[in-house]
């Protein structure tokens, strides 16, 4: 892995196949780690002729943390949110679509496919959006519009977003961490159990940092729907989205391609808010065509 300075913070990445190829950033969710985009996915979009970028956003894993900025209170900013007043965060969705074209621009890479997982698919919108210049294509998988009114979460996904582990051992931790991949997988595609523990482990020990996902969970909050711009991007767009995903409803992502003029949408029975093994041979199937196309 390597690091590179990207609109005034440092970024954690990693390369899979040939820089001659088209570039292909992949962009993660919540609290998510670049690791929580599989290698055989990232190897298998590479194999298909992309140069594939996967990265730590700001706040999560090995990339640059806000820590001065203190742990928010998120229960107030949806009090406040919910009586349509305005919320502060210190930094927003764009800030982080900055990141990613300041990482672009560290790479050398002039335009990439724009590929985005849950909150990742958010930035992935915003990027294509505004910097349509730079963005070749738009994959949002397993995202949203944010538009008020769309079907929530199960209650018990949406409560993992806030759930704290029992205590601070690592075991403990693990516990914590594969309770959450239970609940937000889908019926049709469950991970074994030592697999899942193995992932569990490998994102815990490279970092565990709760406070950066709490305040990218602000950034979601502050930085408001995004219904009036996906209707201006002009790049193609296919949207991923699992019609068992159990955090964000299939309707979220129907509802962005009914946004975006143009667009294409897939839906998979069976998958919920995860990118399982299984599903691998299908996204690099999917995602590889629609870039190729594009």
């Amino acid at each position: 892995m390597a690091r590179a300075k990207a609109n005034g913070i440092e970024i954690e990445y990693e390369t899979f196949g040939s820089r001659q190829d088209p570039a292909l950033l992949l962009i993660m969710g919540l609290g998510a780690q670049l690791t929580l985009w599989p290698e055989s996915l990232c190897e298998g979009l590479a194999g298909q002729g992309f140069f594939v970028v996967r990265y730590d956003n700001r706040d999560v894993g090995l990339s640059t943390d806000f820590d001065e900025a203190g742990l928010p209170n998120l229960m107030d900013a949806m009090a406040r949110l919910m009586k349509g007043e305005t919320v502060d965060a210190p930094y927003l969705l764009s800030d982080m679509a900055a990141d990613a074209i300041g990482l672009l621009d560290a790479l050398d890479i002039d335009r990439a496919h724009m590929v985005g997982g849950s909150m990742g698919g958010m930035i992935a919108q915003v990027i294509a959006a505004t910097y349509p210049q730079r963005t070749r294509s738009l994959v949002s998988i397993m995202s949203t519009s944010g538009r008020y009114g769309l079907p929530a979460g199960k209650p018990e996904a949406v409560a993992m977003l806030s759930a704290q582990p029992e205590g601070t051992e690592r075991e403990q931790l693990i516990a914590h961490g594969m309770k959450l991949r239970t609940v937000i997988s889908g019926p049709g595609y469950r991970t074994d159990p030592t697999a899942m523990r193995a992932l569990v482990e490998r994102n815990i020990d490279r970092r565990y940092y709760p406070p950066g996902a709490a305040r990218q969970y602000l950034a979601i909050m502050a930085s408001g729907p995004r219904v009036d711009l996906l209707k201006t991007v002009k790049v193609p767009t296919l949207v991923l989205h699992g019609e068992d995903d159990p955090l964000l409803p299939v309707e979220c992502g129907r509802d962005v391609a009914a946004l975006v003029p143009g667009a294409k949408i897939e839906t998979f029975p069976g998958w919920g808010h995860d990118v399982p093994e299984q599903m691998v041979p299908k996204l690099v199937a999917s995602v590889s065509t629609f870039c190729k196309a594009a």
